[in-house]
């Protein structure tokens, strides 16, 4: 995914008609980008949870773990290459449980349930022999890079020696699992974190001498809290960390008896990421929206698009860098099916484009296409009474935001010569809770031999307005609109 630039937009709605539908003008600010992601926006996590790890009566993880996940199978391989390049995270809430078959390391252990252990399991192992099909699987879906993650010195050391050796690329290396604040289950002192991701990033260099080859060192990977961020920031100083790491499920447990209702909510995305500042780039590096393995009814079916697309573009609004999904495939809330390995509604959404700035029940994002010329913009419809009729014209603004109290004033009117291409995402039979998805009244389902159906945009005459129906998510590309932040 290619979302270097990110410009603004402000929406006016205009009068509503007695048949429900809005008028809304989208005003297009694109002199000034806004903010800026990495290359590789897109994340998906691969975890270690056991089949036995259970929430809420249900255990939902099967064998989705990193550790007999089966790599050979032809739907898996398909969904990673449809996205053209898919940062991997590996690692998960046992992270910190984890040591590595190699060096020292002669007996290696499976995660056993164990009464009284940080999150009621063993401590686990991962086998050089895994590692090695791990980036085989890797390698054969076109990923060249993901991270990993765990700490006690003289082990990260062996299994990053190991690493070299083989010749695996390993984009970045993250320092522990929700270690952060109050912690998840165990928590570290900020103080003593920033010293311990010093020796971290020293060991880097000393193995990976050439700049130009050398893995990003990211931290703290938990949840947000300001007083001991600034502690950890402050004591491992700058130039560090190459990405400050935070995770967000902003819906709360998977069990909450009105996530439907706050999924739909327009103000129940909490903009964590607005006060999330750090001195190096941000990164969530996990989110799955609700907690403990997501919710059963809501988290693989079309309604969590509502929460994840608009939660996509929020973050790359507050300049966030790269954004992980909670899980590839794993829990309620992955991208695929754990037991067939079939995409989840949400999953087609990401692989068509990702967008970017948010108004009342329309949410609408935009980003430079990726590629040149032209724009992409989402448009997602949180209401289920009502669509919009959207018209499009540019205004050139110098200022980073405008002021609740200004009125923004088109300086001309947008006109196209070209078709637009539409991607109009649904739900079959208006079925939110459902898990089949519509592209273009077409469902998104595998083909007999496991390829991902062909994704193909509507051409929609340019001068119409860009109809978004009730309780939709609708992409579109314009390829003659020249906003100068995408040159």
């Amino acid at each position: 995914m290619d979302l270097k630039c990110i410009f603004g937009l402000v929406i006016i709605v205009s009068r509503i008609s007695l048949s429900f539908t809005l008028n809304v003008n989208v005003v297009i600010q694109g002199s000034t980008p806004i903010a800026e992601t990495d290359d590789n926006f897109v994340c998906a996590t691969l975890d270690w949870w056991p089949t036995e790890k259970c929430n809420y009566n249900q255990c939902p993880w099967g064998k989705a773990r990193l550790l007999n996940l089966d790599l050979k199978k032809k739907v898996l391989i398909n969904v990673i290459k449809a996205f053209n390049s898919l940062r991997i995270k590996v690692g998960g809430s046992l992270q910190d449980q984890v040591v590595y078959g190699v060096g020292e390391v002669k007996n290696c252990p499976n995660f056993m349930k164990k009464e009284g252990s940080l999150f009621g399991f063993s401590q686990g192992c991962l086998p050089m022999e895994r590692w090695d099909k791990l980036n085989n699987f890797f390698n054969q879906t076109g990923e060249k890079g993901l991270w990993a993650g765990d700490w006690k010195s003289q082990n990260a050391r062996d299994f990053m020696k190991y690493t070299i050796s083989r010749g695996y690329k390993v984009d970045s290396y993250e320092f522990g699992n929700q270690l952060s604040g109050a912690g998840m289950g165990a928590r570290v002192e900020a103080e003593q974190y920033g010293k311990d991701v010093i020796v971290l990033t020293n060991m880097v260099k000393d193995l990976h001498p050439d700049p130009k080859t050398q893995p990003k060192v990211l931290g703290p990977s938990g949840f947000y809290d300001e007083k001991w961020f600034n502690v950890f920031l402050e004591v491992s100083g700058q130039g560090v960390v190459d990405g400050v790491t935070h995770h967000i499920y902003n819906l709360g447990p998977g069990d909450g008896l009105n996530l439907i209702t706050k999924i739909q909510d327009p103000s129940g995305v909490f903009n964590i990421v607005n006060k999330f500042k750090p001195q190096s780039g941000a990164w969530v590096s996990e989110s799955g929206g609700a907690l403990q393995g997501g919710a059963k009814d809501v988290s693989p079916t079309f309604a969590d698009g509502f929460w994840y697309f608009d939660q996509l573009g929020m973050a790359s609004t507050y300049n966030h860098k790269v954004f992980c999904r909670q899980t590839l495939i794993g829990g309620n809330y992955a991208l695929l099916n754990t037991t067939t390995f079939i995409p989840n509604p949400d999953y087609y959404g990401i692989v068509l484009a990702v967008t970017q700035v948010s108004n009342l029940n329309l949410c609408v994002y935009a980003h430079c296409a990726k590629k040149n010329p032209g724009v992409s913009i989402i448009f997602i419809n949180l209401s289920k009474d009502s669509s919009f009729d959207v018209t499009l014209s540019g205004y050139e603004h110098h200022r980073r935001n405008l002021r609740s109290t200004d009125v923004a004033k088109p300086n001309f009117e947008f006109t196209s010569h070209l078709n637009r291409e539409e991607y109009h995402l649904t739900a079959l039979g208006g079925d939110i809770q459902g898990q089949i998805v519509l592209l273009n009244d077409v469902p998104m389902v595998p083909t007999d031999t496991f390829d991902i159906p062909a994704m193909d945009p509507k051409l929609v005459n340019a001068s119409t307005p860009i109809s978004v129906a009730a309780h939709s998510i609708v992409y579109v590309t314009i390829r003659d609109f020249h906003a100068p932040v995408c040159v």
